[in-house]
């Protein structure tokens, strides 16, 4: 399993209205091989305090993480699709967010220990 991140830093004033097409962008997505989940998180960009979507005013930071089968379905998604859902964004919305990627693989799984009786 990958995680494709895309990290979106989107203007305050198209929220409303990219949030409604990358809402359906996301449906897509999860409609080709290999893509099987998605998350959709709100983040700050000092990392030390909560994020508030609501906010009235500043530019929205979202992060979606895509759960992708294995490279191969990435490979396919990247070579076959990725300049085509890319392009929908910039033509929409081109100069009021941007984008940045990442492809994420696990490498190590840590748990907190247990209590004892």
């Amino acid at each position: 399993m990958l995680i494709y991140e895309v990290n979106l830093t989107v203007d305050a004033e198209i929220s409303t209205e990219y949030s409604a097409w990358l809402r359906e962008h996301v449906r897509e997505l999860l409609e080709l091989d290999g893509f099987e989940g998605a998350a959709w998180y709100t983040r700050t960009e000092t990392g030390d305090a909560i994020p508030d979507d609501e906010a009235p005013d500043g530019p929205r930071h979202w992060t979606l993480q895509y759960y992708v089968r294995d490279e191969e379905a990435l490979q396919t998604y990247l070579d076959e699709h990725a300049d085509r859902f890319r392009q929908d964004g910039v033509d929409r919305f081109e100069g009021r967010f941007s984008a940045d990627r990442r492809i994420l693989q696990r490498a190590r799984t840590f748990s907190a220990p247990t209590a004892t009786s």
